[in-house]
């Protein structure tokens, strides 16, 4: 299939198959006339790049499964090198929930904190750009 037909398939733009082409994760070969021309294993590798994406991690990231799933392995996520960077992936979404666990805390408090300075009082009035 042509470029056209792969960003159509892949849910993406040309634009975005030349930058991963000249990031070397995608390769395309050259017909006669020059046209680049791809198949169902670019279109897989295109897949798992965007939803590798989806889930946070960063183009060079997508790496080792990109060449993972080169190398042969239908999921591309079973090589040494994909498995480290789960697992760092991982480590880093648990750093992201401690962080908000604690903010959370931080706002349940001042919550708690600002509604009991009023119990059962009057509604405060609040003003938004000097009009009541």
């Amino acid at each position: 299939m042509r470029i056209g037909e792969l960003a159509a398939r892949a849910g993406t733009t040309t634009r975005t198959l030349r930058y991963y082409e000249s990031r070397g994760l995608l390769s395309a070969r050259r017909t006669g006339n020059g046209y680049r021309t791809y198949d169902e294993d670019d279109l897989k590798l295109l897949r798992q790049i965007r939803t590798l994406q989806d889930f946070g991690f960063d183009l060079e990231e997508t790496r080792p499964f990109v060449e993972c799933l080169r190398a042969g392995h239908p999921e591309g996520d079973s090589c040494p090198a994909s498995l480290v960077v789960y697992r760092r992936k991982l480590a880093e979404l648990d750093a992201l929930i401690g962080q908000l666990t604690s903010v959370r805390e931080q706002v349940g408090a001042q919550l708690a904190r600002a509604e009991a300075a009023v119990p059962g009082g009057p509604e405060p009035k609040c003003e938004l750009g000097g009009h009541v």
